[in-house]
């Protein structure tokens, strides 16, 4: 009798492990902000260098069309003293473009990188996203907040990675999301406000900037060798550009899109 009874206790003691070491397992899928790539040597930041630019726009930008809001009066509300316009294409002075990706295109994964702790941000104000397009590290958090008077719903569409979409009222706490894997070019929509658009890239590593209406961008950190710059603007496609960066050094590429490649 006694020998069953120890049976069964270690029968159970078995189980209980099993179940406390699947549990183990299922929470490290679930990446969080801050995380750590696995693997891979840091980068010699003593010896690491700069790359620079400006992304602009050959030949006249279009113009870009007014978004039709009249479905929703507080979303109107929002800009009565100029109508909201379409952000496909947006210029600065000399033909800058804003909203460009620029990012390394080479294999970096004999190195390792942390994703930052702070989080990458879309605000829906205006019954727009901003900032329209958003470069964030897989394993980052996205925190995504509502600063309207009416509610929107943020709905990324990915191919790589977990759909979801979630519904903001005004006032509600900011929505905490994390991308696990890397993806380009992501589309946000709200299913409210179907004019409502943005971007979101994901990367596995820091090398990469999100131009401002001034077109500049900067990659800093950057390990010598020979690579591959590319820039993306959702209406023109990609351009692209080779350098090769020394130790310590910093160097500016410039790249141009040309607005006959629209592909309107």
């Amino acid at each position: 009798m006694k020998l069953r009874y120890s049976a069964y206790l270690l029968i159970v003691a078995g189980l209980a492990f099993a179940l406390v070491s699947c549990g183990k397992n299922q929470q490290t899928e679930q990446p969080a902000g801050g995380g750590a790539a696995q693997g891979g040597q840091a980068v010699d930041a003593s010896t690491a260098g700069t790359v620079t630019g400006t992304i602009k726009l050959d030949g006249a930008a279009p113009v870009m069309k007014t978004i039709n809001m009249s479905a929703e009066a507080y979303c109107v509300s929002q800009h009565a003293s100029s109508p909201a316009k379409d952000e496909s294409v947006v210029t600065g002075p000399g033909g800058t473009l804003a909203n460009s990706v620029v990012y390394i295109q080479d294999d970096m994964s004999k190195y390792s990188f942390t994703a930052p702790a702070d989080p990458a941000k879309i605000d829906q104000k205006g019954c727009q996203y901003h900032p329209h397009v958003v470069g964030m590290m897989a394993g980052q958090t996205l925190q995504v907040t509502n600063s309207d008077n009416t509610t929107h719903n943020i709905h990324p569409v990915p191919k790589d990675n977990r759909e979801w979409n979630q519904s903001q009222p005004p006032s509600a706490a900011p929505l905490m999301e994390v991308f696990a894997r890397p993806e380009n070019a992501i589309p946000v929509k709200c299913n409210v406000h179907p004019w409502m658009k943005s971007y979101i890239f994901v990367f596995k590593n820091p090398y990469f900037s999100v131009t401002g209406p001034d077109g500049k961008f900067s990659i800093g950190n950057l390990p010598p060798g020979s690579y591959t710059v590319v820039a993306w603007q959702e209406q023109y496609g990609t351009v692209t550009a080779q350098l090769t960066i020394g130790a310590k050094e910093s160097k500016s590429v410039d790249l141009t899109f040309s607005a006959a490649s629209s592909g309107d």
